[in-house]
């Protein structure tokens, strides 16, 4: 197994962390990773916020319906794309996929929290004083692990099709 695959197969979502700090240099690895998915275009609609004041996590993870452990990270994330970008959506979910890995690779946990389609999403983006050309795509919050419990995943087999579908 190579490093890249064996990054892609050990992440796993976390939501209880250390009230450790996460390095600066880990930060802006983990958003260079992100600012270097693929992208239709290259358009690059994306706009990355960090928060680490934990006034405003713990009032982000009041908004978040399934996020309410953002308020014990030392960190979160918040990736916006550009509304009028045709493929924003998918443009900025490659991003954050990227920037979790690029966090896991450093040892650092994280949880993808959904922000596209959710009733918060203009909340949270008014919270942070985002331009109004910009809607919430997804939130992660990030830090070291206090606790990792792994939920079984799906043999491959009943996940995957070769050329067309057949029912077994």
């Amino acid at each position: 197994m190579n490093v890249i695959t064996a990054v892609n197969k050990g992440r796993k979502s976390v939501r209880k962390f250390k009230p450790t700090a996460i390095e600066d240099t880990v930060i802006h690895d983990a958003i260079e990773c992100a600012v270097h998915a693929p992208t239709a275009a290259n358009l690059q609609p994306w706009l990355i916020g960090t928060i680490r004041k934990k006034e405003m996590l713990a009032q982000i993870a009041e908004l978040a319906d399934n996020g309410k452990f953002i308020a014990d990270a030392p960190l979160c994330f918040a990736i916006f794309g550009e509304r009028t970008a045709k493929y924003y959506l998918e443009d900025c979910c490659a991003a954050t996929e990227n920037l979790i890995l690029g966090l896991h690779a450093h040892g650092v946990g994280s949880c993808w929290v959904a922000g596209d389609k959710k009733g918060y999403a203009e909340q949270v983006r008014k919270l942070l004083n985002v331009p109004e050309k910009y809607t919430l795509v997804s939130l992660v919050p990030a830090g070291l692990p206090a606790d990792i419990s792994i939920a079984p995943k799906k043999e491959t087999k009943h996940l995957v099709f070769h050329e067309t579908f057949k029912k077994d």
